[in-house]
């Protein structure tokens, strides 16, 4: 019992061999009820207690890679020149001197417009084509994408007789600007336009030329066109002309039944045979040269007759469906 139970003098302490032992099996029970606890009560996204630390030089390398993409991202969206003036002032911010001596003049830069406005042609001929340079290409590759039906005209100096023409655009084709909408640079009217030919005379890189052009005008716009003299205005004279033929048609078809009538009531005393002659003559002489007797299919080769391309046709038919 003396191994069991000792007494000192500052209270009762209960010791024994197994006390070790079962406060050992209470902390570890203890423990794992705990442990199950904190593992239900722990949320999917969240990370443990005793979760790995990255080290220090991944963590640098990491950083040192997204300022790379970064200032790459930074170096793409820079225009050439705008990046050489920031390689010479991180230069000149690295190993020192004066922005002044890297200083040139900017007089003879020129952009694209400026190259296009010096080499452009209102109309390129096989002579323009010769001796072609880088500038000549950019603007012979810009006047290939213009649409060359109808004309934009300037017409704000009218009263000096001075005006300016350009083809159109493929935004002004799409818009319908100079064709279904007035042919003006200022004037956007749909009402009233007609369309006008007009000879074209200017001056391009030193020489003299001309070229015929057609506009479409609103009525207002057509008064300053023809303020100092008329201008030839075009009208759709094959349609007209298609249809007075057809109306034609039908008064030609009753004459000619009218005179056959007549005839056959002239000479009632015709035989049959005589009778068939004639309808054949007839008939000879109101198809003509398409339908033609069997003995003229001997004489010789039958006519050639030309057949339109489907272009010919497309071509034909909206030069009468946009006059």
């Amino acid at each position: 019992m003396d191994n069991l139970v000792k007494v000192h003098a500052g209270g009762t302490n209960y010791d024994s061999d197994f006390s070790d032992d079962e406060k050992q099996g209470e902390t570890s029970e203890s423990r794992l009820k705990r442990k199950h606890e904190e593992d239900i009560l722990q949320k999917p996204f969240q990370k443990g207690r005793h979760a790995q630390v990255a080290h220090r030089n991944f963590h640098s390398n990491e950083v040192d890679r997204e300022e790379a993409r970064n200032r790459r991202a930074h170096l793409i969206s820079l225009t050439a020149f705008e990046r050489h003036k920031k390689f010479v002032g991180d230069y000149i911010l690295f190993y020192g001197g004066h922005m002044a001596d890297f200083k040139r003049s900017t007089a003879n830069d020129k952009t694209d417009s400026d190259v296009l406005r010096e080499n452009h042609r209102f109309l390129w001929r096989d002579e323009d084509e010769e001796d072609m340079t880088w500038e000549k290409e950019l603007a012979k590759k810009y006047y290939d994408k213009l649409f060359k039906e109808y004309c934009i005209a300037d017409l704000s100096r009218y009263k000096e007789n001075k005006f300016g023409f350009r083809w159109r655009t493929e935004s002004e084709v799409v818009s319908g600007k100079g064709q279904f909408q007035c042919g003006n640079k200022r004037c956007e009217k749909q009402e009233g336009l007609k369309s006008w030919e007009v000879n074209f005379a200017y001056v391009e890189h030193g020489d003299k030329k001309n070229a015929l052009v057609k506009l479409r005008l609103c009525p207002e716009c057509s008064f300053k066109l023809n303020y100092h003299h008329k201008r030839k205005e075009v009208k759709a004279q094959k349609m007209a002309r298609k249809v007075q033929e057809e109306n034609q048609e039908p008064s030609r078809k009753k004459k000619k039944t009218k005179k056959h009538k007549h005839r056959k009531q002239r000479d009632p005393s015709t035989s049959p045979s005589s009778t068939e002659e004639s309808r054949g003559k007839d008939s000879e002489a109101e198809d003509g040269p398409e339908c033609q007797s069997e003995s003229d299919h001997w004489r010789g080769p039958a006519p050639a007759v030309e057949e339109k391309s489907r272009e010919e046709e497309f071509d034909d038919y909206f030069e009468d469906l946009f006059l």
